[in-house]
């Protein structure tokens, strides 16, 4: 055993090993008998590829480069892609990232263009797809921007024609509903073809402060009747919906403070936890009817399990096996359950449950350790105490080695990491991007602040109209108790976030003297700026929630955002941005970065041609690693071996 000090022991986790395993695979599905899955290339500039796995467990990549089968709806996007078995093979439409057009694809032949392009704004966007032969057509989720601005915009529910007559013709796609609502998931058809149900909702409200289930009856000739809402309302998120197999309305609700299963409105299986999620993408699926009546669910407080719910008993049984943690992904066929799985130990992998036997098995993307597992941290679930005695749940990833211990009289320094959303939840799985500090001998605090996912509706509601006080506060309580009770140097402590967690890493350097210094990766800096026409159209009244109404508190807009108080910052700061960011544009970060001219901190600024909301390329991923190690070491008084220095300017 090496005595080194913290943050200089040699690690086999590189930025390049952590970035070519970030992401994991996506929209389970079933085309006939076979399991179908989005998976990452992130050496392939940062695509989603479509897998099959046939009947006889061989397994392919179907869509070669450049295809990327992912949806930009509400630039989150959603499920991209659904199949059904025809006589000649599988049947698949996707959506294509770089011009959002709907294709098909059969395979041994080439995709061809189901939908046309627009060149109205942000053109014609598609999610949530379902696949109906009997008809020709796929129904889904019709984005259509009306204009240039990013609010010029209407969804609805439409049926594109499977022969390929809408490729070039916009009048060619039906229309099944109006655009009443500002937001639709796709259709989900009862088992005898007369009911369709979705979810919609509407500005302010995000869809888990408040969502409708809608019905409506399927004529003879396809169209759907005058819809009518049978569930959730102002304050009640139904997070998904479908059938029973014999026709009964099944949904995720969260009327008592937990998502929780109901069949025609009865409750299934009562319990303070959750059933459902944040349905930041449309199609997100936490349950999944079998045709024995069972229901595969995804289910858990804090992390989650996959289990087999019988609706009559309310039994709940969960499958075995090593994951602790489930993506809100789900498909089934026959008695076989597709799920995507990971645990502190593996990362996320395609799973298949037998309803039968209850046994469960990898059969896809299966996590093979790039190093010695001896190397990955050991995660904590830890509760800890805030302000007014609130609880505060996080994980604590201490540095571990397996043949480095620091001197006996040395503390390690720790990164306080905040998840984006700000209504998310940092699961706990395998994640190289924080082996790659830990093993070098930095601790990685994950917070699951008050407005976290996971926890129940008043846990989330935590955050309404106190964003940028709540969690700060939790952020700075967890670093804090870390110090006081000698676990993390509090002379070293760091805080990094993207996205919200970028607006809470710099809320959190303007208000608190807690970090030493701190990563804002793709951050919301200015509110009033974002919340007037700096964002896109989903996020665009979330303030008036995290907040407040704008017109009547614009005080506080301005008493909060980092822009307007750069001069309060007084710690050295990695700033991270991609240009082609539409959700947290790089406007802001200029904005504040003028704010800062003539401050004298030490900061750097790094923006990425090419890259969005969420970084997805391995060149790119591997330089912001590097530097954010770099910037640590450099204020932290570390010397971690082989990592360039970045340049820090005042």
């Amino acid at each position: 055993m090496h005595t080194l000090a913290y943050g200089s022991w040699p690690s086999p986790i590189d930025a390049a090993l952590a970035a070519a395993h970030d992401g994991h695979p996506e929209w389970v599905g079933f085309v006939g008998d076979e399991a179908w899955w989005t998976e990452p290339r992130p050496t392939e500039g940062g695509r989603r590829t479509l897998v099959r796995r046939r009947a006889d467990g061989t397994e392919e990549s179907v869509l070669p480069a450049p295809w990327n089968v992912r949806s930009r709806v509400v630039e989150y996007g959603g499920q991209p892609w659904a199949g059904a078995p025809t006589g000649g093979g599988p049947l698949v439409v996707f959506v294509n990232f770089a011009d959002q057009r709907l294709y098909r694809y059969e395979p041994g032949g080439a995709p061809q263009p189901l939908t046309p392009v627009s060149l109205v704004g942000g053109g014609l966007r598609w999610a949530d797809p379902q696949v109906r032969p009997e008809l020709g057509e796929v129904w889904c989720v019709l984005e259509e921007f009306t204009g240039d601005g990013p609010t010029d915009v209407r969804r609805v529910l439409a049926a594109v024609p499977l022969d390929g007559s809408a490729a070039q013709d916009r009048d060619a796609v039906r229309e099944l509903t109006d655009d009443r609502h500002r937001f639709v998931t796709g259709p989900r058809v009862s088992p005898d073809g007369t009911r369709a149900a979705w979810l919609a909702w509407d500005h302010p409200r995000m869809p888990w402060d408040g969502t409708e289930l809608v019905v409506a009856e399927v004529g003879d000739d396809a169209t759907l009747a005058e819809p009518r809402t049978v569930a959730g309302g102002p304050e009640e998120s139904i997070a998904q919906a479908d059938w029973s197999p014999d026709g009964r309305l099944l949904y995720a609700s969260d009327r008592t403070g937990w998502w929780n299963l109901y069949r025609d409105g009865e409750a299934l299986c009562p319990r303070e936890e959750e059933f459902g999620g944040a349905l930041w993408k449309l199609g997100y699926r936490w349950f999944a009817p079998l045709d024995s009546g069972l229901i595969a669910v995804v289910h858990g407080r804090g992390s989650t399990a996959l289990g087999l719910l019988d609706p009559e008993t309310g039994e709940l049984v969960d499958a075995a096996g090593p994951w602790t943690e489930f993506a809100p992904t789900l498909a089934v066929y026959g008695d076989r359950v597709v799920a995507v799985g990971a645990s502190p130990r593996t990362a996320y992998e395609v799973v298949e449950l037998d309803a039968r036997t209850g046994r469960a098995r990898v059969i896809g993307a299966p996590h093979d350790d790039p190093v010695d597992p001896a190397h990955y941290p050991e995660p904590q679930i830890r509760t800890f105490t805030g302000p007014d005695g609130r609880e505060i749940h996080a994980h604590i990833y201490p540095p571990h080695h397996p043949a480095c211990v620091a001197p006996d009289d040395e503390l390690p320094p720790y990164v306080v990491w905040a998840h984006g959303g700000p209504t998310g939840h940092a699961p706990l799985v395998l994640d190289l991007a924080i082996a790659y500090f830990t093993s070098r001998g930095i601790g990685v605090a994950e917070v699951n602040y008050g407005g976290s996912t996971g926890y129940g509706r008043e846990y989330r509601n935590r955050l309404r109209e106190q964003w940028g006080v709540v969690d700060v506060e939790d952020c700075a309580a967890v670093a804090l108790a870390l110090a006081e009770e000698g676990t993390a140097d509090r002379d070293r402590l760091a805080i990094r976030g993207g996205s919200a967690g970028g607006w809470t890493a710099a809320a959190s350097l303007t208000t608190t003297d807690v970090y030493a210094c701190g990563t804002i990766i793709y951050p919301i800096l200015d509110l009033a700026g974002w919340g007037t026409g700096e964002t896109h159209d989903f996020e665009s009244q979330y303030l008036e929630t995290l907040v407040g109404p704008l017109a009547e508190v614009p005080a506080r807009y301005a008493e909060r955002s980092p822009v307007e108080h750069a001069d309060r910052i007084t710690a050295p700061f990695l700033l991270l941005q991609g240009l082609d960011d539409v959700i947290c544009p790089p406007a802001q970060c200029e904005r504040f970065l003028a704010r800062m001219a003539g401050r004298r901190v030490s900061h750097a600024y790094i923006a990425f041609e090419g890259e969005g909301h969420g970084f997805r390329r391995a060149e790119t991923m591997i330089r912001a690693l590097e530097s954010e190690l770099s910037l640590y070491a450099q204020v932290f008084g570390l010397n971690p071996p082989g990592v360039p220095t970045l340049e820090l300017v005042k």
